[in-house]
């Protein structure tokens, strides 16, 4: 009795469960839930191409170049640049001289102590020393933004999902928002941003904001966007083009080991239907009725 009056509850849980999944369920297709804004006018990054891309890409140094300047006189303002130092710049064909002057010359100085009084002081920075911060501290940073924190670009190509190409579509993709939709106070429409309203204002407004030296392509907003975001996707993975050269020579190794481990199978580790050993010798069965067969013609007794 207790055996099936718990069967019966167990039933019953059961059919509480299924009946409620199928009326969600005709529920959700009979009025499915509205769309956000968000849903409706997020737009995925722009499609584009960079010299770095595929198994053989290069980073092109003219271009790092350009972005590094493009984050120097635009950038640097509001957003660090933590993880990279200024040494790190070699990598780009800057000699050990226009780092140091580089570094000597950057317009935020390098947080110190004043060694006569163990007071906070500030120092130019050296080549050893990471891009300083432009902000003391977060409060700082968030009171200079409206209440916004600017974040760290060192990573962010591959913090984001598109890498280069989101922050490229974000920096082209600041416009009016569509009619009715309402943009807080203080925030600006971009459709490439994850909620639509980011608090940076547009940092390119123009073309020629930044000017490139000869030899270079004309600085336009797009063209600036293209090499800024190369320059960062450099500072996220500095060694990328180290790990591309590297990749060639490893895939080879690979399939002449792979080849090697097939014919060490095939000649020590095959299945034992293609070795059998055959018998032979005395014992073989063959060669004891032949032996029989032949001493019984011979007389001689078993």
């Amino acid at each position: 009795m207790v055996r099936f009056l718990g069967f019966l509850v167990g039933l019953g849980f059961v059919g509480a469960v299924l009946w409620s999944l199928l009326w969600g369920v005709v529920a959700y297709v009979g009025s499915p839930p509205e769309q956000t804004a968000e849903q409706r006018l997020h737009l995925e990054p722009r499609e584009i191409s960079y010299s770095f891309d595929g198994p053989f890409g290069t980073f092109d140094r003219q271009q790092l170049q350009r972005g590094f300047q493009v984050f120097k006189e635009v950038c640097s303002a509001c957003h660090s640049l933590n993880q990279v130092a200024f040494r790190d710049l070699r990598q780009l064909g800057y000699s050990e001289a226009e780092v140091r002057a580089i570094a000597d010359q950057w317009q935020i100085q390098v947080p110190s102590i004043n060694p006569d009084t163990g007071e906070p002081a500030t120092r130019k920075a050296i080549p050893a020393d990471h891009f300083p911060s432009p902000y003391a501290n977060e409060t700082a940073a968030r009171q200079a933004n409206n209440n916004a924190l600017p974040p760290d670009l060192s990573l962010m190509a591959k913090a984001r999902e598109g890498g280069p190409a989101y922050i490229y579509s974000i920096l082209t993709g600041f416009q009016n928002p569509p009619p009715g939709y309402q943009v807080p106070p203080n925030l600006h429409y971009n459709p490439y941003f994850a909620n639509l309203n980011i608090a940076m204002p547009p940092p390119l407004t123009a073309d020629g904001q930044v000017s490139y030296g000869p030899g270079n392509p004309r600085p336009t907003r797009d063209q600036m966007a293209r090499d800024v975001s190369a320059f960062l996707m450099w500072t996220a993975e500095p060694n990328l083009q180290t790990r591309h050269m590297m990749g060639i020579p490893l895939l080879i190794f690979l399939t002449i080991a792979t080849i090697l481990a097939y014919m060490a199978y095939q000649n020590i580790w095959h299945g034992p239907t293609s070795r059998r050993v055959r018998a032979t010798g005395a014992l073989d069965p063959e060669n004891m009725a032949k032996n029989e067969a032949a001493e019984r013609e011979a007389g001689v007794a078993g």
